[in-house]
């Protein structure tokens, strides 16, 4: 493979985890985005409170998508063979810190009780 493009990006990804899977998490963070942004739009501004209790879940996130990664892939930390393979590591946990924290965010803004604003 000379050169990465986004159609062979989201081809490897499909036969990772499978077609319905791989659009199923597509349309999964899509929606945790646009809930996100539904309620920085509706409050005009972040939370304080919300979101560092939103941050405290971001480790929790990372783990849960490297394991998921591992778990699909049948694969585990001893696989790991070189640069590329810790690059992709790090972005897995990465995005699963975020999306996790969006999410946590995002629930406790719709669940939470609104104050007034002085």
């Amino acid at each position: 493979m000379k050169e990465l493009t986004l159609g062979t990006l989201i081809a490897v990804l499909e036969e990772m985890f499978g077609q319905p899977l791989f659009w199923a998490l597509v349309v999964a963070a899509g929606l945790i985005t646009l809930g996100f942004i539904y309620v920085l739009v509706r409050d005009r501004s972040l939370r304080s409170r919300w979101f560092l209790r939103a941050e405290l879940v971001a480790p929790i996130g990372a783990v849960a998508a490297i394991w998921f990664v591992f778990f699909i892939t049948r694969s585990g930390l001893g696989d790991i063979g070189g640069p590329i393979d810790v690059i992709a590591l790090i972005a897995i946990g990465l995005a699963g810190a975020v999306g996790l924290t969006f999410l946590a965010y995002t629930v406790q803004a719709l669940t939470g009780r609104r104050e007034n604003a002085h």
